[in-house]
């Protein structure tokens, strides 16, 4: 059963945010006010449907006291009975708590990690799967730092993608990715396994979080990168220090003000994924989620190339197309999990 004294408070908060901004709310008000009534709207208009269906069945079962209407209250008894749970259901996924983040663009760092360079290789595959799934939601993906191998495979990537609800989606994507295949550099055909290592952090603006300039060191030094890639004569690329917690952020585009923004919106990104891993940490003291826990270091999806097979190990689900996911087709799995999410909420809530 829903709580109703829930329910009223939610309704009674969007009535008086309503009024206010037909009242004309101070200047100052204005986008907190409107930001709020935003989020509540969809919540209120499932409330909204939910109590329709209880009044219409509340209205056909007064209607069977009544010959004339009896027959036709005992035809729409069944509708509405089986509307009332996906009613409730819809109601209940509004009501969850949500991850104020999941609206937000997002950054991506992608790493080898053991494999060599078979591992870099398959860092570079993940980069375009995540380029190929965020064209495909009209996203935008803009690499702001790559470092590239020989064989033209990934040292490290970090990019930025912007667009609506980009973090929600790729969030599930932290952890560490696993490839069997046989790499092109083996000749024997033996099956190598090798892994690479994804992190997602939602892009943090200034007011989220404060960063003292005492707290930081910038050097500039000569941009250079594999390939003669990045090759400057002057010194613009950027490197800044977080002193408190030793995280180093570097950009080596060509303007070094440039460089300047990239690396701090890195930096911001990185210290407020700090404080949200910290937060979420105290919050779950006594238990560990598995899904969308950004825990780096768990193995979470298994790539398995002669089987043509994709598992992800938090939820258990196989599915037997790999060719697919690697065009960027992730919805099935990112559904899956969200959907596992959501129950685990649910049944927090209750």
């Amino acid at each position: 059963m829903l709580p109703q004294d829930r329910l009223h408070q939610i309704t009674d908060r969007f009535e008086f945010l309503e009024a206010k901004l037909n009242a004309g709310p101070e200047p100052s008000e204005i986008a907190a006010i409107s930001k709020e009534y935003s989020d509540l709207k969809p919540v209120v208009d499932q409330i909204a449907a939910y109590r329709q269906i209880l009044s219409d069945l509340d209205e056909a079962e007064a209607m069977l006291a009544d010959p004339e209407m009896a027959e036709l209250a005992e035809e729409e008894m069944p509708r509405l009975k089986a509307a009332l749970p996906d009613a409730e259901r819809s109601l209940q996924l509004a009501l969850l708590p949500k991850d104020e983040a999941d609206a937000r663009p997002a950054m991506i760092e992608i790493r080898p990690g053991t494999g060599g360079d078979e591992a870099a290789l398959f860092a570079g595959d993940l980069l375009r799967m995540y380029a190929r799934f965020a064209e495909a939601n009209g996203w935008r993906m803009e690499i702001i730092e790559q470092q590239e191998t020989e064989l033209g495979g990934i040292k490290e990537v970090v990019a930025h993608i912007t667009g609506d609800g980009v973090f929600a989606r790729f969030k599930y994507e932290s952890g560490v990715h696993r490839v069997q295949r046989v790499p092109t550099t083996e000749s024997g055909g033996r099956i190598h396994t090798s892994a690479a290592t994804v992190a997602v952090l939602p892009e943090a603006e200034e007011v989220d979080i404060d960063i003292p300039a005492s707290d930081l060191r910038i050097d500039t030094m000569r941009a250079s990168g594999a390939g003669g890639q990045h090759v400057n004569t002057t010194d613009s690329a950027v490197r800044i220090t977080h002193l408190p917690t030793g995280i180093i952020v570097v950009s080596s585009e060509k303007s070094q003000h440039r460089n300047r923004e990239i690396a701090m919106s890195v930096m911001r990104a990185r210290l407020y994924d700090l404080e949200r891993q910290r937060v979420d940490d105290e919050r779950a003291a006594d238990r560990k989620s598995q899904v969308g826990s950004g825990d780096r270091s768990e193995r979470i999806r298994t790539y398995n190339f002669p089987q043509g097979r994709v598992t992800d190990h938090r939820i258990n689900l196989t599915l037997y197309k790999l060719d697919q996911v690697m065009q960027g087709d992730l919805d099935e799995l990112v559904d899956a999990l969200t959907a596992d999410d959501q129950a685990r909420l649910l049944a927090e809530m209750e």
